[in-house]
């Protein structure tokens, strides 16, 4: 099982796995850590992330990049207009009202999902992790703003779910950073609290975080965020300032080329990495538009004057984060800085001066995410052995349910009116069920929705839930039990819904003892559906009666658990509680349909088909253009002689016309078409590379074959006693063979010196090899027989078996070497026993 974690960033990403040692940062093909977060659309494939980063300045109005703020949203949302001003593809609305991104792909226009491009982004992460691991990647965690909607998860689980993967958990970034802070922590303290405040300030975003830790364990007090605060707020920054500065200056106005503004906001970027660590920098790019060359200068205070409106907003998320957490600037232990945007000096300027201490940076700024998100995908899986340590999540937004129904109050003719409960407060702990009882006598719908979205500017409604058909046995209203989730990614949903019903059982008179109470228990069990959990229990209706008590919202004694008769003076009958499962069905509002998920996997299996093609159609075109390069050096050097004139001049030209061949109409052609081509070429360079490396190969084996019968001769001849056992007649055969191997290599080798180098080789290496191999085996028998063993001494009879040989033939046993008595002994076993031999079995004993 794999445990990989995945920091999914607006500009860029990065993977980390766990090992056995701990959590590693794996590289990327370009031994980078961090994974550009661009897709960028050729005419024959796609190049995705350090490749789209390299192809986007050539190719901007088909690279696609920041695709983490599009995905999820409405086109209509006024963050993502804001967004669109500064990305250079075209991005439209869809007929659902949701963004649609254009480029040109194969030859021809085509408009993509937000959701299908970040399936693209993380198929690439997982090549990377997969290349890193040696094995398939399936399941992982990946990180996510805390500020993602219910809508935006749903396309981030969609979106894995396309690339192949099968996400554990989204982990909110700040929690991931938290934990990996924690995890490591040896002294953090038994019964008090350490807060600890976590300040992200990525390419994007900002995000606040205040934990709780304790040993063992992380809590999270609170959640604050600015969506739209991030590195990129002070490159634009930059931007505007030095386009408005050469617009005056050269006359160029660069917001007219697409590419123009690429290069300056890049040129920014530095600018800004630049003034984090001096007073002052300058900015220049060569033919930046219309061939002229721009220069600008800043220096850092005027840098903070235009970013001015920028810093002013990042007080408002620590301030809410404090208040929501309900703790002061004095109960913060530490603050801890994250995020490639938090460099900027005047960032760290505003958090010390609010939490009156200086920020720390005892992580790594760019990788905590994508650690802590390995880490918790560690803890979830049954892989690895992780050091007990629990998480406790909280949920930013308020969740409630609404359905329709008529007031506590109205007559039976009033019409219906929707009220709703909510059911996950803004803080509930993340995962969570809550049981929710409804008495209908038809099928009812069930909303889910916001119940504050002023802050979200977002659609309040998320998904509803139609629960039905269902009809009760009495024909009275039927009582349904709805259980709604909060699972671990942080989604809402309507998980079940049940019908209970009580029926009464009939008992014998005859059965006059108590009912076992395995039975009572079960009956209990049945009757309460699990809200004996405290997550699961019922919803009681506030007290104006908007809950969910009657059909009509009125509070009814009837809305509380049945409570089972389980005394034993109800012999007769008892009651029992049926459990009926009623069918539930789910519309997401601007979520992918089933249907349509599945085209996307497919689609995307066919992209990834033609960029693998692609690649190896390149591979064997550059094999083909390596392969005339080599030949036509060696032919000059190594080769000549191994050559004729006239072969090597054809040989030559050939070369020649493949080159100019690649570069003219072999330029785009099928992987098919350089195979061959390739096989045509090695027919007449391998019998050269043959000649050459038979040359350079048999000195050193006929130098082998040599030594092996000269050896074997050598010792066969040889005078020394360890051979005089070794028969005459098998040392002349040894000699024989020696002789006749000799004569073999000398006759060849006098027919190969006769040829020159460019002629055909009389005999191989192989040839040789298997010579001396045949050599050996036949010899090495003869010359390696062992001695034989010498003859073992006769022991003689002891004196008192003399004498009684000369009287009577005695019965000697003769395994034991004893004379037997005049008591009749049993027949002598054909294999002694261990117990019969003394002295170890020494017949001389």
């Amino acid at each position: 099982m794999s445990v990989v974690g995945f920091d999914l960033g607006n500009e860029s990403c990065i993977v980390a796995v766990a090992r056995q040692r701990g959590i590693d940062v794996v590289l990327n093909d370009e031994s980078k850590r961090e994974t550009p977060a661009i897709v960028c659309f050729g005419e024959k494939q796609r190049f995705i992330g350090t490749a789209g980063a390299a192809s986007s300045l050539m190719n901007p109005k088909n690279s696609v990049s920041q695709i983490k703020r599009l995905v999820g949203r409405k086109f209509s949302d006024p963050e993502l207009q804001r967004d669109l001003q500064s990305l250079p593809y075209l991005v439209t609305e869809g007929p659902d009202g949701f963004p649609l991104i254009h480029a040109r792909y194969l030859g021809e226009q085509r408009a993509f999902t937000p959701t299908q491009v970040l399936a693209m982004v993380l198929s690439n992460l997982k090549g990377i992790a997969e290349n890193n691991l040696n094995a398939a990647v399936v399941d992982c965690c990946i990180g996510i703003p805390v500020y993602f909607t219910d809508l935006q998860r749903r396309a981030v689980v969609d979106a894995a779910t396309i690339a192949g993967l099968h996400p554990l958990r989204l982990f909110h970034e700040t929690t991931a950073t938290a934990l990996a802070y924690g995890i490591y922590k040896t002294d953090l303290p038994e019964n008090d609290q350490l807060n600890v405040a976590f300040v992200d300030v990525g390419h994007a975003s900002m995000q606040v975080c205040i934990a709780g830790f304790k040993k063992g364990q992380l809590k999270i007090l609170s959640h604050a965020y600015d969506r739209s605060l991030g590195g990129r707020d002070f490159d634009d920054a930059l931007f505007k300032h030095f386009a408005a500065k050469f617009r005056d200056e050269y006359k160029i106005d660069v917001y007219q080329n697409a590419r123009a503004c690429l290069r300056l906001r890049a040129a920014c970027e530095k600018l800004k990495k630049m003034l984090s660590a001096n007073p002052e920098g300058p900015l220049n790019i060569e033919c930046l538009m219309d061939e002229k060359d721009v220069k600008g200068y800043i220096k850092r205070d005027e840098f903070e004057q235009i970013s001015l409106p920028i810093l002013e907003r990042v007080k408002a998320p620590l301030e809410k984060a404090l208040l929501d957490a309900g703790l002061t600037v004095e109960n913060i232990h530490s603050v801890e800085v994250v995020g490639s945007g938090s460099r900027v000096p005047a960032i760290i300027r505003i958090l010390t001066e609010f939490f009156s201490k200086e920020p720390r940076r005892t992580m790594n700024a760019s990788e905590c995410v994508a650690r802590g998100c390995a880490l918790q995908c560690a803890i979830l899986s049954p892989t690895f052995k992780v050091r007990e340590f629990q998480v406790h999540e909280n949920f930013p937004f308020p969740i409630a349910l609404s359905w329709k129904g008529a007031a506590p109050d109205a007559q039976n003719d009033a019409p219906d009116q929707h009220q709703n409960t909510v059911v996950f407060p803004k803080g509930n702990q993340i995962p969570s069920i809550k049981a929710l009882t409804f008495f209908r006598s038809s099928t009812f719908s069930v909303d889910v929705m916001y119940t504050d979205v002023a802050d979200q500017q977002i659609p309040a409604k998320i998904s509803t839930y139609t629960i039905g058909p269902f009809q009760s046995t009495k024909g009275e209203r039927a009582k349904l039990k709805v259980k709604v989730r909060l699972n671990l990614h942080g989604i809402v949903s309507v998980e079940s819904a049940a019908m209970l019903e009580e029926e009464e059982v009939e008992i014998p008179v005859s059965a006059t003892k108590e009912p076992p109470k395995e039975d009572t228990k079960m009956d209990a069990d049945d009757t309460s559906t699990g809200e004996t959990d405290a997550n699961m229990q019922d919803s009681k209706p506030p007290a104006d009666g908007s809950g969910v008590g009657s059909e009509n919202g009125a509070t009814d004694s009837a809305d509380k658990p049945v409570q089972m008769e389980t005394d034993a003076k109800a012999e007769v009958s008892k009651k029992k509680v049926k459990k009926t499962n009623v069918s539930v069905s789910e519309i997401v509002y601007g979520g992918m349909a089933a249907t349509d998920l599945q085209k996307a996997v497919e689609k995307e299996f066919e992209m990834a088909l033609q960029d693998r093609v692609m690649e190896e159609t390149k591979d064997k075109k550059n094999a083909v253009e390596a392969y005339v390069y080599d030949m036509r050096n060696k032919l000059h050097d190594k080769y000549q002689d191994f050559v004729q004139e006239a072969e090597k001049e054809a040989f030559a030209t050939k070369l020649q016309e493949v080159e100019d061949w690649l570069y003219e109409d072999g330029e785009d052609e099928t992987k098919g078409v350089y195979i061959a081509k390739l096989d045509e070429l090695k027919k007449q360079g391998d019998p050269i590379e043959e000649r050459y490396k038979e040359y350079t190969e048999r000195g050193p084996t006929i130098e082998q074959l040599a030594y092996c019968f000269n050896s074997y001769r050598e010792a066969a001849l040889s005078k020394d006693p360890k051979f005089d056992h070794i028969e005459i007649a098998e040392k002349q055969k040894v000699i024989n063979e020696c002789s006749e191997a000799e004569a073999w290599l000398r006759e060849k080798k006098q027919q190969q010196d006769a040829l020159p180098k460019f002629a055909a080789p009389v005999f191989l290496s192989a040839d040789i090899k298997r010579k001396a191999e045949a050599l050996d085996r036949f010899c090495r028998p003869i010359m390696t027989k062992p001695k034989p063993a010498p003859a073992k001494p006769q022991t003689p009879p002891p004196p008192a078996a003399a004498e009684t040989q000369a009287n009577e033939p005695p019965v000697v046993d003769e395994q034991m070497g004893e004379q037997a008595t005049d008591t009749p002994a049993p027949a002598a076993p054909t294999e002694p026993m261990e117990t019969d031999k003394p002295d170890g079995g020494n017949p001389s004993a």
